[in-house]
């Protein structure tokens, strides 16, 4: 198990640990139409997002997180309404939510549930694994629709 330091309560509340123990989509796809890894060099987590799109929209997909709470807290978030979306709007919510964690946007409204995740933006460490779910799943999704 990867060290996580103390149990902050700001970063590991209830609804995060929740989220975490939860998370849809959690097994792979044996009949992926892509499958992109991405691994956080800072911590060592790894999101494995596989793809199969229908109508350049993603109708079935597959994780296996390896995460902290807080990557794996994201990627139930983004699994809970990945389904029915477009690469285009995968890459548009893994981007907002980049600028929202450096600081460079105050905006969370884009993705349902996010808010939870709030208390990470003081911590950059975490951040790559926050991301990671959405990076997979947006580059597994371009991937597939091409």
């Amino acid at each position: 198990m990867a060290y996580m330091g103390r149990m902050n309560a700001p970063l590991y509340n209830k609804d995060i640990l929740r989220l975490a123990a939860s998370i849809p989509h959690h097994q792979r796809l044996a009949n992926a139409q892509a499958s992109v890894e991405k691994r956080s060099p800072t911590c060592g987590s790894r999101v494995t997002a596989d793809v199969r799109m229908a109508d350049g929209r993603i109708a079935e997909m597959g994780l296996d997180v390896k995460a902290c709470a807080l990557g794996q807290a994201s990627a139930a978030l983004m699994a809970a309404q990945a389904i029915g979306m477009s690469a285009a709007e995968m890459e548009q919510a893994r981007d907002r939510l980049t600028a929202y964690l450096a600081g460079t946007s105050e905006d969370l409204d884009f993705w349902p549930g996010l808010a939870v995740l709030a208390p990470a933006r003081g911590y950059p460490a975490r951040h790559a694994s926050i991301r990671l779910g959405f990076e997979a799943i947006a580059e597994a999704a371009r991937m597939a629709d091409a």
